[in-house]
């Protein structure tokens, strides 16, 4: 008898927490933010065209710099960077290149990875650093 008052009670803390969370849901389903009137829009920093800026620079067979200008900015070889870049690549998924939320296309693999190496070079911050990735 007593083991049937506690599977008894136990279905009504069950039962309790089921409307407890069910109330939370229904609570929390106005508080989307998303787009609304009177927000402030995203600013467009233009990553797409800095992307390209990079990889037309550096990256590409016709790029505009040489070797050795890219020795000189990265402080090391192309095909070391290149090396390094696809090791990471396969080590952590935040440097493989991926849409955002909104559908976006995010940062190329090399605008991570040159953020990347120069905060670790000279011990800068990330903000410090977007205004070229």
């Amino acid at each position: 008898m007593e083991e049937y008052s506690c599977l008894e009670s136990q279905e009504q803390v069950d039962e309790q927490v089921l409307i407890a969370v069910a109330l939370q849901e229904e609570e929390n389903q106005g508080r989307r933010r998303g787009s609304q009137l009177g927000r402030r829009r995203n600013v467009d920093r233009h990553r797409h065209s800095r992307g390209k800026n990079l990889l037309e620079d550096y990256f590409i067979p016709t790029a505009l710099y040489s070797d050795v200008d890219f020795r000189r900015r990265f402080r090391m070889q192309p095909h070391l960077f290149n090396k390094v870049m696809h090791d990471i690549c396969n080590y952590d998924a935040y440097f493989v290149q991926k849409c955002d939320a909104a559908g976006v296309l995010g940062l190329l693999s090399e605008q991570k990875l040159t953020a990347f190496i120069r905060m670790l070079a000279y011990g800068a911050s990330a903000d410090q650093v977007d205004k070229i990735a």
